[in-house]
C-alpha cells in the first residue's frame, strides 16, 4: 500500500473556513474594511450569535483579528493568508511527493 501525501494542514484549515458561504461572504465584506459586529449582523441579516461563530471560525483560520473596542467589536482582515493560500494550493496540488506507480496493463 501507498502514502499519499497529504496537503498542509494550513491550507486545508484556510479552505475549509472559505467554503462556507457565510464565511466567504464576511470575508467580502471585510475586504473592504474593518466592519463592526453590529454592521456584519445587518449586512448579513444574521443574529449576533451566528456572525459571532462564523467569525471565530475564520479567526481560528488565521483569516481575521478582532479588537474589543468599548462594549464593540471589530473585525478586520488578514490579507496575508489568502496571498499565500493560492501558491499553497498550486505547491500542493503540483509538487507534493506523490508516490510515483507503475501499471504493466490497462488501469480499467
Amino acid at each position: 500500500m501507498s502514502v499519499v501525501a497529504l496537503p498542509e494542514a494550513r491550507t486545508l484549515t484556510v479552505l475549509k473556513a472559505l467554503a462556507n458561504d457565510i464565511r466567504y461572504e464576511i470575508v467580502r465584506i471585510l475586504a473592504r474594511g474593518e466592519r463592526c459586529v453590529c454592521d456584519l449582523e445587518a449586512a448579513l441579516d444574521l443574529p449576533q450569535s451566528k456572525v459571532s461563530y462564523h467569525l471565530a471560525a475564520l479567526r481560528d483560520a488565521g483569516l481575521v483579528a478582532g479588537e474589543q473596542r468599548g462594549k464593540n467589536s471589530y473585525y478586520r482582515l488578514l490579507p496575508g493568508p489568502l496571498y499565500l493560500l493560492g501558491g499553497e494550493l498550486l505547491r500542493d496540488l503540483y509538487l507534493s511527493d506523490l508516490p510515483e506507480t507503475y501499471q504493466p496493463g490497462p488501469v480499467c
